[in-house]
């Protein structure tokens, strides 16, 4: 699976987990020079508290358009340490 955004390559991995139709890929996946730090956070009743990063492809912003659980709760540990995409960022 790739993750692209902008023609650009965020994250490509045949390591995924697929949770509620997104691709949870490795953290180590994602191509970290295309990502900045975010103070955005949201809650999921059944996955905990998401924390967000903001994609920077030569420029472009793309703001809070990866996700990840860094504490899931217990019956989504499936996703401890990977990442979605949204926004625009196509999975295939």
């Amino acid at each position: 699976m790739k993750a692209t955004w902008n023609g650009t390559v965020i994250a490509e991995s045949d390591d995924t987990v697929l949770v509620e139709g997104n691709h949870y890929f490795p953290e180590s996946a994602l191509k970290r020079e295309y990502v900045m730090f975010s103070n955005h956070k949201t809650s999921c009743a059944w996955k905990g508290q998401a924390s967000y990063y903001t994609l920077n492809v030569n420029g472009d912003i793309n703001t809070d358009a990866v996700w990840y659980y860094a504490d899931p709760k217990p019956e989504a540990e499936m996703v401890r340490g990977r990442v979605a995409f949204w926004k625009g960022v196509t999975v295939a």
